[in-house]
Formats: C-alpha cells, structure tokens, sequence
C-alpha cells in the first residue's frame, strides 16, 4: 500500500470505491460505533493517527490504500453527450477537491487536470472532497489545449468560463460539454482559452469580481443537469 486516507466520509467512501484498502486503524472506543468499520480495523492513540495520517483533521479514522486509479482524458469524452469539468493549472487542493465533490454530486462523467503546476490527488483532496475522489474518475493531461482541440466533434462543446463572455444561462448544454475553468486569480491561460468553442460568464451581483473555482464549477454542471432534464 502506497498511500492513505484520512476522515471519516474518505474513509468509508474509500472501502466502497475503486481502490484496494488495507489496515484500517480507528481512535480508541470508535469500533462497534460505525457500522462501516471494517471488524479488523486496528485501535490507534489520536496523536498515532496523526502521524500517519499526516494532519489532525482524521475525525478518529485512517486507512492504508492503493495508489490513486487515474484514468485516461479519452476515456471521460467518449460516451454520447459526456458532461465533464476541465481544470486549467488549479494548484490548491482545497479547490480540487471542492471540485470534485461537486462535479460527483452533479453526476458528470469526470474531471480533467493538467499533470504539471496542478494539485493532483492527495489524502487531503479526498477529505476535501468527502470521498468524492474515489467514485469520480479523474484524468491528468500533459496539454490541455492540445486535448480540447483533438476533442472536438459534433456533440461536443467546450465551453471557457472567463469574465466579460455572455451570461452562462444562454447557452445550451444539452450536447455534450466541458467547462474549462483557471485557477484563481489568474484565470485560463490563453492558449486553453482559445482551444474552447465558446466563453461563458456567471453574472456577478454583489462588489467582488469572481467566485471560488469550485462554486463556479457548481453554477455551471448544474445549469447544465437543469437543461438536460435533471430536476
């Protein structure tokens, strides 16, 4: 086993997900109280789980898994009209794995991350993401741009969330779409933007400029879930 998981949502999402779970270990006088514990899970001290969980935030529960499944970019644009959420160099993990939690809740087919200045899966992002990580498949791409360009077909669209483009409800999502987002601050790199078929803004009402990269996320799968009939 390579890696860990930490938190109580990771842990149980963990044991009902795509990795293989080794020794689980619990804070003293947690077993026999989640039903989900596995009955081999291991009795630690709070500051032993600590240690191995690397942080305070394990809410009592650890767990020893495999290395994180990635999967291919292809593989997430394949299917009729995929909905998927594209990550322009986002290096803060509180951010990815907001994203993902949203993006699994949302029901889209995966998430797509860029391999180099770019967070990538760690025990903090599927705490983050309570355990989201572990259902929702996930890609790393070497260029981006290049990817949005060789994707694009009939039934596809790709769609830039950048300020000043028109507002993200007048568009149709009802084909297939990825909603390239940057990192914070900076926004999309030209070139990625410029690789999307279409910009689309959330209006802003209130004095500060942008919302939080995951929030963004959220406005635009769910106007998308909404158009296609999901509620």
């Amino acid at each position: 086993m390579a890696d860990v998981v930490y938190g109580r949502r990771a842990v149980r999402e963990a044991l009902l997900g795509r990795r293989e779970v080794g020794q689980v270990w619990c804070a003293p006088g947690l077993q026999g109280t989640i039903d989900w514990l596995p009955r081999g899970a291991r009795e630690a001290t709070p500051a032993a789980l600590a240690e191995r969980a690397g942080s305070p935030d394990h809410q009592g529960v650890v767990a020893e898994v495999s290395d994180y499944p990635y999967v291919q970019a292809e593989q997430l644009l394949a299917g009729e009209r995929p909905l998927v959420i594209a990550l322009d160099e986002v290096t803060d993990p509180h951010n990815l794995g907001a994203v993902a939690r949203v993006a699994e809740c949302a029901g889209a087919d995966g998430l797509l991350i860029t391999a180099r200045r770019s967070a990538r899966v760690t025990p903090a992002v599927c705490r983050v993401s309570a355990g989201a990580v572990e259902h929702l498949p996930i890609a790393r791409v070497e260029n981006l741009a290049d990817l949005l360009l060789a994707a694009r077909r009939p039934g596809l669209w790709t769609y830039a969330a950048a300020p000043g483009a028109g507002p993200h409800d007048r568009s149709d999502y009802r084909d297939g779409a990825v909603f390239v987002l940057g990192a914070e601050g900076r926004g999309l790199r030209p070139r990625v933007r410029a690789a999307c078929d279409a910009a689309v803004a959330i209006p802003m009402r209130g004095r500060v400029e942008s919302l939080n990269v995951s929030t963004a996320a959220a406005v635009l799968l769910f106007e998308a879930v909404r158009q296609r009939g999901g509620g």
